[in-house]
């Protein structure tokens, strides 16, 4: 995350905020789900599989596999596109977009959630490096164990600012899942349409600083 430049990492706390925000109404639309935090599936799958909630294990199933799905798009993005940033921001808006399209026309509450595990799957691709992502956008257990390891040196003397950046990305998570929360009251559709324009709004943003690199 150190490697970061400034701007790429305002764009992901922009986009932190966002996923928080989409996590959200994924996760009130499903009545529990997540659409970007793929260990809480993982252990919902785990718990209900033997249970009488084996439905619920399948859906979680195939959210974790529409999230997967959404990494290799975007890993595919970044060895065959130029400059893929834009491009993968942009494809997610499209993505949230046709969600609250969805929502709008009525139910199909699982396929909303896969979708919405698709975008977010992708925009984890922005930042790679030896084939890992350097930045956990929309998902806050590597950021806060990122965090930790910051305090440890702060308290260490080894670095007095390492801890600001993990915070900032967390801290965008959670303040986008409360927002998320609040839009939802006026429902799926509109909440989703202004995700899928913030989205549209980074990818811009992404867009213009490619440009300036040439």
């Amino acid at each position: 995350m150190k490697d970061v430049d400034r701007g790429s990492l305002g764009v992901s706390a922009a986009l932190a905020a966002i996923a928080g925000f989409v996590d959200a109404i994924g996760f009130l639309d499903t009545g529990g789900l997540f659409v970007s935090f793929m260990s809480g599936n993982s252990t919902q799958a785990a718990v209900e599989v033997l249970g009488p909630g084996a439905t619920v294990a399948l859906a979680s199933a195939g959210i974790i596999a529409a999230f997967v799905f959404g990494v290799a798009l975007g890993g595919v993005a970044n060895a065959l596109v130029a400059r893929p940033r834009p491009w993968i921001v942009g494809g997610a808006a499209i993505i949230v977009g046709g969600a609250a399209g969805l929502a709008l026309a009525g139910d199909a509450t699982l396929w909303r959630a896969g979708l919405l595990a698709v975008a977010m799957g992708s925009v984890n691709t922005l930042f790679l490096a030896d084939g890992r992502a350097r930045v956990a956008i929309t998902y806050s257990t590597g950021t806060l164990v990122s965090l930790g390891l910051a305090l440890a040196s702060l308290v260490t003397g080894t670095s007095r600012t390492a801890w600001r950046r993990p915070l900032l990305l967390w801290a965008a998570l959670a303040s986008g899942a409360v927002v998320g929360a609040v839009a939802h009251r006026a429902g799926s559709a509109p909440a989703l349409t202004v995700a899928a324009a913030a989205l549209v709004l980074c990818a811009v943003v992404l867009r213009r600083g490619s440009r300036r690199v040439r």
